[in-house]
């Protein structure tokens, strides 16, 4: 996945956690060696769009549309969280993302509780953007996820001194206001000034569904990204997950501001919320890359279902091509790098570059008898053909079996925190 997409038989040599060669057969020693031999080798997945604290919702929400699932569902679930839900609801999360190629997210949590995110992440062993959700506008969300907009900023601030640069430099801090219609303007307008004075990034949904672009427009006047534009949020550090309702002249302030596009095509079929202009948008150069969102409107969080819904709805709504396979697996890798200001560490595997390495393994019937490694793995493969993920040099997986995990125990631990997290949510 470099700039020229070479495909090579070559060896990847990999010391303190960087690649230090690529090609040929590589002469210097080392610890383990791991033989891919008739395998493909690539970057591993970066998912620019997750809710980790939604795992333990799967199956309690489902079959609603937008704005009742959030009220009726999620608001009263995350409400209900302890640090032991979150953990179990992150750890769930984890090794489901790691067993399938995920070695990059960016993740929006609840209000409270996301050092325990970020804890546990740390432990997991994946590189991660995490954001607390910011809500200083929610009057109808339950008593928990109401917040003061000074006490919005000031635990972000703080989760930001004390986690940033985290885990050897694989966790970093960023701004997450859930979206405009739960958020003041005051709370938007601080966000950005802060997101330019720290350059980091700002992590919102926008433009989901219509009813929410009724509300937006109620409250501003303004379409969302007309708003965010006057509020000087539009900015080349901001993510905005969905961007399903978005009209010509929207298209064009994005793309002006260099906004980010989070494309996730599954949770937007669920929820019935339509689909992303993606075509439109990568035409005018926008940075469009992929997420699952999250287990409460997916129910997966894996990213090969994501690039062969990406793919074949632009088929649909355009015609068979408009979004080819190639590039499916560039927003999957480099699009996510660029998202979250990676570019110089991960995405691509290059010399010099941070070691987030998954192994496809090419021998079930499904994938024969071959052909383009792109068209496998967007159309053929699933996540149980990823073989081994490596972040940062470090194995977390390899055939199957979770290395830094106990998988049995996660989803043993998942299923009684969940239990108990619907009890006191009373959904």
């Amino acid at each position: 996945m470099n700039d020229r997409l070479d495909v090579i038989e070559a060896d990847v040599s990999i010391r303190d956690g960087r690649i230090v060669s690529v090609g040929g057969r590589s002469d210097l020693r080392h610890d383990k060696t791991i033989d891919a031999h008739g395998d493909l080798v690539l970057p591993g997945f970066i998912q620019t769009h997750l809710h980790l604290c939604q795992t333990l919702f799967r199956g309690f929400a489902d079959d609603l549309p937008l704005m009742e699932w959030l009220t009726q569902r999620i608001w009263p679930m995350e409400a209900a969280h302890t640090p032991a839900s979150l953990r179990a609801s992150t750890r769930l999360a984890a090794s489901e993302l790691i067993r399938s190629g995920t070695t990059s997210i960016l993740t929006m949590e609840t209000v409270h509780g996301t050092e325990v995110v970020l804890e546990t992440l740390a432990e997991a062993g994946l590189r991660a953007g995490v954001g607390k959700c910011m809500m200083d506008a929610g009057g109808d969300a339950p008593r928990h996820l109401r917040e003061s907009t000074r006490a919005s900023i000031d635990e972000s601030l703080s989760l930001r001194r004390q986690w940033n640069g985290g885990a050897d430099g694989r966790l970093h801090v960023v701004f997450a206001p859930r979206f405009a219609v739960s958020c003041t303007r005051e709370l938007l307008e601080e966000v950005a000034a802060l997101s330019a004075e720290h350059d980091t990034l700002v992590h919102t949904h926008a433009s989901e569904s219509p009813a929410e672009i009724q509300i937006v427009r109620e409250l501003s006047g303004r379409t969302n990204f007309e708003y965010f534009a006057d509020i000087g949020l539009a900015s080349p550090r901001l993510c905005t997950a969905h961007c399903i309702w978005i009209d010509e002249a929207e298209q064009a302030v994005i793309a002006e501001r260099d906004v980010k596009v989070l494309h996730c095509p599954g949770s937007n079929l669920k929820l019935g919320s339509g689909v992303a202009p993606v075509v439109e948008l990568r035409a005018r150069g926008v940075s469009v890359s992929l997420g699952a969102d999250g287990a409460a409107c997916n129910n997966r969080l894996d990213m090969f279902q994501e690039m062969r819904l990406a793919a074949t709805l632009q088929a649909m709504r355009k015609r068979p091509g408009a979004l080819p396979a190639r590039d499916v697996v560039w927003m999957a890798t480099r699009e996510g790098a660029r998202a979250l200001q990676m570019t110089d560490d991960t995405g691509s595997i290059e010399t010099g570059k941070r070691a987030d390495v998954i192994i496809i393994r090419r021998s079930a019937p499904h994938l024969a008898p071959g052909g383009d490694p792109y068209s496998q793995l967007v159309y053929s493969a699933t996540a149980a053909d990823v073989r081994a993920t490596i972040v940062d040099g470090e194995v977390l997986m390899s055939d199957g079996v979770l290395l830094q995990l106990d998988a049995e125990e996660i989803a043993a631990t998942a299923q009684q925190e969940a239990k108990r997290l619907v009890n006191r949510a009373g959904v």
